[in-house]
């Protein structure tokens, strides 16, 4: 792992060809007067009057603002934007908590099936009996998977998915005629979980991590009482470690009538060997655009399905997937849900999504996903070993799917966590996450996923080890970096408060 990596430019390089700069201008600013990149045929019958198309109350009264190009400007512009993005099909993305993996195109051939991708929501189930027996099949392999007993596919992504899962568990104990006031979440949860806890309504209660970065068992039973409605749980939690304590932690949460909520945003590590519901939770959400063959990122789209066990199947948001009762009987849609916390998203949730991720759990079976499983773990841990001497891991002991090492030594030299991210862009690698979760000082936190093969992780260790030799010879450089980006280091805190998403010419 001696060797040296040069900047590699990679699309960059590519993306300035043909007279391209680092600040080519935006589509505005292309703009020209009487431009088309587009022309209609004459129609064949006459156009009906605008008023029977758009009352005049919803009708502009001006032109709107937009950019005049041809169709030559059009193509060379957005394609030189797609050639600055970094993409899964470019090269690696090791970001923690995301799996950022390369997933099938067989997959997406499926979801673009004229059947499936031209179907219109508004359609009477008589007329999708497909779609549907795909959405009961899928159901049955999820609930399998995850040891559940129903699910609903409303839940658009992971965060709504926790939202719908608190709101069944709050259902489930003003049922039973029971107020609770607060959801216990670990200090290394992801950030949706507070946020959702405080939007169900309840009071989010912070339980610390012990020296081995599991949840503190003795300090999560001091704050269990009869106020308690439940636990939030990603397990492995966010650091990358087995909760090896869950049993005794279901025992706990259930004795004093709680409920356990599994986070399935690292589900990918376990899938396929162990259960959640073996585990004893009571319910779970999967984030099928992480763990079955959806693209992820990007600001969507995504899917967060939740399952949860019988007790809790009467809750549901309506309506759910009714199968044939009897020979001759057709899937329907079943709204008689009188206990159902009632919709939570248009619809039955993105329907592309769970097609996908349908023709993933086909193509590789129980034996397949139980690879996934083993592979992530693998490259995690392998990757881990590879720099373990210079960014060492937060707490001792194998990781599953991913792992969070401390750039906390490289600080003496004045290079920080962010400065390792942004050198590893020089290098052509996506940087990990960092600075997350916050119990770790300097932190980065790397998913490479099963899909990265050997020596994709071999290049990554050893930019890794570079950066650290780097910070030690020449702290300069890496401080510096990125210099093969159009833009280098963005000022993130002004961007956050000042935030400007439409160009004007001012």
């Amino acid at each position: 792992m001696s060797r040296t990596l040069e900047p590699s430019g990679g699309t960059r390089t590519a993306a300035r060809a043909g007279g391209d700069t680092d600040q080519f201008p935006v589509i505005f600013e292309r703009s020209r007067p009487g431009r088309r990149a587009w022309s209609l045929p004459d129609a064949a019958v006459d156009a009906p009057a605008l008023d029977d198309l758009i009352p005049a109350q919803h009708r502009r009264t001006t032109a709107p603002a937009l950019p005049e190009v041809s169709e030559l400007d059009l193509v060379r512009h957005y394609t030189r934007l797609s050639q600055r993005n970094w993409a899964i099909d470019v090269g690696p993305y090791p970001l923690g908590s995301c799996s950022m993996k390369y997933n099938p195109k067989i997959a997406e051939q499926a979801a673009n099936l004229p059947g499936f991708a031209s179907l219109h929501p508004f359609a009477g189930d008589e007329l999708v009996q497909g779609a549907l027996e795909l959405l009961g099949i899928l159901e049955r392999s999820l609930c399998e998977a995850t040891g559940m007993a129903r699910l609903t596919f409303q839940p658009a992504a992971g965060a709504q998915g926790e939202l719908t899962g608190l709101l069944m568990m709050r259902a489930f104990h003003e049922s039973r005629g029971d107020k609770r006031t607060k959801v216990i979440i670990p200090d290394s949860a992801h950030g949706t979980n507070p946020a959702s806890v405080s939007l169900a309504g309840y009071r989010a209660e912070e339980v610390r991590s012990d020296e081995r970065g599991l949840v503190d068992v003795d300090a999560l039973k001091q704050a269990l009482d009869q106020e308690t409605a439940g636990l939030m749980l990603t397990n492995p939690n966010t650091l990358g470690l087995f909760e090896r304590d869950i049993k005794e932690i279901a025992a706990a949460v259930h004795e004093v009538g709680g409920l356990l909520y599994y986070d399935g945003a690292n589900f990918n590590s376990i899938v396929g060997v162990v259960r959640p519901g073996d585990m004893g939770f009571d319910i779970v959400h999967m984030n099928l655009h992480k763990t079955f063959a959806t693209p992820h990122g990007g600001g969507g789209p995504g899917s967060g399905p939740l399952a949860v066990s019988e007790r809790l199947e009467r809750f549901l948001p309506a309506p759910v997937l009714a199968p044939p009762a009897y020979e001759g009987d057709r899937w329907r849609w079943d709204h008689d849900r009188p206990d159902s916390i009632g919709r939570i998203h248009s619809f039955h949730g993105n329907f592309g999504i769970n097609v996908r991720a349908y023709a993933y759990l086909r193509s590789l079976g129980p034996e397949g996903l139980r690879l996934v499983a083993e592979r992530a773990v693998l490259n995690a841990n392998y990757l881990k070993a590879l720099i373990e001497e210079a960014f060492p891991t937060a707490y001792p002991g194998d990781c599953m799917h991913e792992f969070v090492s401390t750039a906390k030594s490289l600080r003496k030299k004045g290079v920080k966590a962010m400065d390792v991210a942004k050198r590893l862009i020089d290098l052509g690698y996506h940087p990990p996450t960092v600075y997350f979760p916050l119990v770790v000082d300097e932190a980065l936190m790397v998913e490479p996923t099963e899909t990265e093969s050997k020596e994709t992780i071999d290049g990554l260790a050893a930019a890794l080890n570079q950066i650290a030799a780097e910070a030690d010879t020449d702290p300069e450089l890496v401080k510096a970096a990125p210099t093969s980006t159009p833009v280098r280091r963005p000022d993130e805190a002004k961007a956050a408060r000042e935030l400007r998403l439409r160009w004007s010419p001012e």
